[in-house]
């Protein structure tokens, strides 16, 4: 094992630790903490821990051997048993509104930060373990998570990065050997479950809320040092602090926001928790908790129980829910800005180059050259109205629909014959037969003034289409077997997800419609923010 792509090798910068202000205080007890960005702590020792998996690519990112993260002293390093030299723990402090109410102080309640690595190719690497101990954030948490949602975490960080949504990642996923309490649904059913720690990476972990927090706190000097930190290491291109910079920084946050929500309604992928404490102001999925992917397509449905009655936060709002995100990191900066007129106007912006973009995405779904407003802005209403009123597997619908074949004399009851298996009903009522028929007769016609040839569109469209996702009663299977001390499926969707646009033999039943079972299933329907 070279002695360069060793854990020793590991450079540590840890600039936010070294150049933000730091809470005096050194407890782990929780409490309020004043005029901070972080507090030092250090991770609860685990030493029962054992590996449960691994990321090869993101080993490789930091500059790492991937054979030594199936070393004893990755596992006691990446449980938090063992600290490496250079490292720097600490729990950051940050507020945010949830579910649109302001909740004050929120902070690392779970996550603990070792600190950053700058790989041999200059990326600076956050490194953060989640589950590993109480914070003085914690509240009324303990510091710790289980098994299931870690496991969760851990394999769509990943599968993310490979359908190239923008998103932090995860290097290792740990069993603790201890066992921790949870009530799953808070509906006082509580019961011991295995405890687990991932390894959460990304550039920087700093959300919306980093700002609001001390802008509410009217310490608005410790703003301004984070945000000019931020620019400083992750902005460098916008050039020196000033108010000029700031208002650019602000239009390429909602620019960056307007990307990933893009990417997430085109993989139909449903955060479920869109608080402004979940929100990355380096445009990056974060926090994967209640999250979900559409299976029947319903623009309104929410993985999330706790957001079962208002559905805020459910697939079809989470363009316009980011917009409000946004608005509240304006209301942080404003202060340091006082100029409204510009904050709206790059809040405007994100509306517009949402709408263009979600425009180009469909185009792209559906295998056209481009997007035509005389045409397209009505093919893509009444396909979104048709995949709503069937109950239509809409990963699944894409990737059938791809093998259309525009010259061959195909009458139309045929064509409705090659996306019937994506249906999860085996027969659509006949009026909305009728209007999937039509639809599809214009579709076929866009196509031929189109000009494009069938193989060409096919692979367009397989290309932003996935096959396979991380659909929930998936990833609860690997859990229940991991619960019961096997990993092999953990592994095997690992290795199925690195290529989720190609078709890959003997890999079917990871490309099937959801089974009956896991309609009502807990963990493979709704789930809760219990980690």
């Amino acid at each position: 094992m070279s002695a360069i792509y060793s854990l020793d090798a590991l450079k540590f910068d840890n600039s936010f630790y070294n150049q933000l202000p730091a809470d005096p205080v050194i407890n782990n007890n929780s409490r309020h903490v004043n005029a901070a960005c972080y507090s030092k702590v250090n991770p609860m020792p685990f030493p029962k821990a054992s590996l449960v998996a691994y990321s090869r690519d993101m080993a490789l990112e930091l500059g790492l051997n991937p054979m030594e993260c199936m070393t004893q002293r990755f596992t006691e390093i990446f449980s938090g048993t063992l600290l490496l030299k250079g490292m720097q723990p600490f729990a950051a402090c940050y507020g945010g509104h949830q579910f649109g109410n302001w909740a004050g102080q929120l902070g690392d309640g779970r996550a603990i930060n070792l600190g950053e690595v700058i790989s041999k190719k200059g990326q600076r690497w956050a490194l953060q373990l989640k589950g590993s101990g109480p914070t003085p954030y914690s509240r009324h948490a303990d510091g710790f998570a289980v098994l299931r949602s870690s496991i969760r975490e851990f394999l769509c960080s990943e599968a993310m990065h490979h359908l190239r949504v923008p998103t932090t990642r995860a290097l290792s996923l740990l069993r603790t050997g201890t066992q921790v309490e949870r009530d799953m649904f808070y509906n006082g059913q509580s019961k011991m479950e295995p405890g687990a720690v991932v390894c959460r990476v990304a550039p920087s972990f700093i959300r919306f809320g980093n700002f609001e927090l001390f802008t509410s706190r009217n310490q608005t000097d410790i703003t301004k040092q984070l945000l000019d930190y931020t620019i400083e290491h992750f902005f460098q291109h916008l050039g020196k602090p000033s108010k000029e910079v700031y208002i650019q920084w602000f239009n390429e946050i909602c620019l960056s926001t307007a990307r990933l929500i893009t990417e997430w309604m085109r993989v139909g992928f449903v955060h479920g928790v869109m608080n402004t404490d979940n929100m990355s102001i380096l445009g990056l999925t974060i926090d994967y908790g209640p999250y979900g992917w559409l299976e029947d397509y319903d623009p309104h449905w929410t993985p999330n129980t706790t957001d079962a009655g208002g559905r805020r936060y459910a697939y079809a709002k989470q363009p316009e829910i980011a917009q409000w995100n946004l608005l509240q990191l304006a209301n942080a900066i404003y202060p340091l800005i006082e100029d409204a007129q510009a904050l709206e106007s790059a809040l405007e912006n994100y509306k517009k180059v949402y709408d263009i973009a979600w425009r180009d995405m469909m185009s792209s779904k559906l295998g056209l050259n481009t997007f035509t407003q005389a045409s397209d802005e009505v093919l893509f209403q009444d396909l979104v109205r048709n995949l709503k009123n069937t109950e239509t597997d809409m990963t699944l619908f894409f990737r059938h629909l791809s093998e259309l074949e525009i010259n061959m004399n195909t009458n139309v009851d045929q064509l409705l014959s090659m996306i019937k298996p994506a249906f999860y009903v085996e027969e659509i009522a006949a009026d909305e037969a009728d209007n999937i028929k039509t639809w599809l007769s214009q579709y076929v016609e866009r196509l031929k003034s189109d000009g494009k040839t069938d193989e060409a569109r096919r692979q367009q469209m397989n290309s932003v289409n996935p096959l396979y996702v991380l659909r929930n009663y998936l990833a609860q299977e690997a859990i229940e077997q991991a619960e019961a001390g096997s990993y092999t499926m953990i592994h095997e969707l690992q290795e199925v997800l690195k290529n989720p646009y190609e078709e890959q033999v003997g890999k079917e039943r990871f490309a099937e419609k959801r089974p009956d079972w896991a309609k009502q299933k807990a963990g493979a329907s709704m789930l809760s923010c219990s980690s």
